[in-house]
């Protein structure tokens, strides 16, 4: 199967990522940060970087400063550990679809507890 080169890249870069997160920065609050999707443009110049923090469903404002702040230091890593002509612009997204997830899973919980008690 066929995959365009920006899937590729793409996969590179959250592969990197994790590895940048976990190991390279400084900053604490990005440790419980876990990468889930990187979206790159076809021509390479853009990434979209989807993030959760561990544990939490909805965004934490520090979180997102602390990516904000460190997207330069993310930017040049990148460039060092990947052989790209030239590094994407990266933007950082949170994912909502975790909450999603978690929000449809507790429902189903409550349902299931409801049919217990009226059988």
């Amino acid at each position: 199967m066929n995959f365009k080169r920006a899937d590729r890249v793409g996969e590179l870069i959250m592969a990197e990522m994790s590895d940048i997160l976990l190991r390279s920065v400084k900053d604490p609050r990005l440790h419980a940060v876990t990468i889930t999707a990187v979206k790159v443009t076809d021509d390479l110049r853009n990434a979209k970087i989807y993030f959760v923090e561990m544990g939490r469903d909805e965004l934490n404002e520090e979180i997102q400063a602390g990516l904000t702040r460190a997207r330069g230091f993310v930017r040049r890593e990148l460039g060092h550990r990947l052989q790209l002509r030239f590094v994407p612009e990266i933007l950082f997204v949170h994912d909502k679809s975790f909450g999603y997830g978690n929000r449809i899973e507790r429902l189903l919980a409550q349902i299931a507890r409801q049919e217990e008690t009226h059988d």
